[in-house]
């Protein structure tokens, strides 16, 4: 599910979201108090009501009463307000969100919407391609390139419902897409599409390139000022799912095969999906990477390929 760092992230903005809104109102009623005597009086007044109300229950008495007193406090107080020139709701507290009062959770179990709105944002942030999550979708792929190709169009018209069938079916069935084809055939635009609508279900994704990812895993390798708990690499082998952009465009070295058989492979084991594009077939995998890390491609990814 979402990342423990996006989660407290967004907690803690909705939490701050909530103490400001607070303190706004706070600096209001404070304000009408510095200005009229008598909204201080009842202010003072109506601050008692919640502890008058519990002694009367706690006693077995009628609150009704002090229920009464309290409503026709407020009415002088909003007719004092009109007086004033301000609403009667002027010292009120103005959530963001009326419906958590900016809690991010509705009857203190539920998520609100704003919460997993504001999650979904911190998710595709943090994912790697958020501008173009903004701009790519299913909605938007057009099968209009492929139109004067009648072979090209059913191929791809089969990749966009096999892409589209993987996300409907991803809570239950979490397998792996190889994605293959040359450069502008549309892998980058299916491969974003499935991240945003994977996010939207509450998934943590990352997608980056081979070449980044790698990077990173020698960066915990070889360099120093990075413990254990700080691995840049690690993130690659713990999120929902994993996209890996242009396989097959870096410039191949030992450490790098290394690296993905090591992505790959643990991936695997612990059961978490991974979406591989590139440009080449499965020969070329074998030549570039070895026996081993093309054996698990081929026998561990569905593969789709695009024209």
């Amino acid at each position: 599910m979402y990342s423990y760092e996006n989660y407290h992230k967004v907690k803690e903005e909705i939490e701050k979201r909530r103490t400001d809104a607070i303190a706004r109102a706070d600096a209001r009623a404070e304000k009408l108090r510095s200005e009229s005597e008598e909204i201080r009086i009842i202010d003072e007044q109506l601050s008692k009501t919640g502890l008058l109300i519990f002694k009367a229950a706690c006693s077995g008495g009628d609150i009704a009463p002090i229920r009464e007193q309290n409503k026709l406090l407020n009415a002088r107080r909003g007719e004092i307000l009109k007086k004033m020139g301000y609403p009667e709701d002027y010292s009120d507290i103005k959530y963001f969100c009326e419906k958590c009062s900016d809690s991010g959770y509705i009857g203190g179990a539920k998520m609100c919407s704003c919460f997993h709105e504001a999650l979904v944002k911190a998710t595709i942030a943090s994912s790697g391609i958020g501008d173009l999550i903004e701009k790519q979708s299913f909605e938007n792929f057009s099968l209009d390139h492929y139109k004067n190709n009648e072979k090209a169009y059913e191929r791809m018209a089969q990749n966009l419902d096999r892409a589209k069938a993987y996300v409907r079916d991803f809570k239950s069935n979490k397998g792996n897409l190889l994605l293959v084809g040359t450069t502008g055939t549309g892998k980058t635009h299916i491969s974003t599409a499935i991240a945003r609508e994977v996010i939207e279900l509450g998934y943590d994704v990352i997608y980056d390139s081979i070449h980044n990812i790698i990077s990173d895993f020698e960066d915990d390798k070889f360099k120093s000022g990075y413990s254990y708990t700080e691995q840049k690499s690690e993130k690659y082998l713990e999120c929902d799912l994993l996209i890996i952009d242009d396989l097959g465009t870096e410039f191949a070295t030992p450490f790098y095969t290394s690296g993905l058989y090591e992505i790959i492979n643990t991936r695997l084991l612990a059961g978490r999906p991974t979406v591989i594009s590139t440009n080449l077939n499965q020969k070329q995998l074998q030549e570039r990477y070895g026996v081993q890390i093309a054996s698990r491609i081929a026998g561990c990814f569905t593969p789709l390929l695009f024209a």
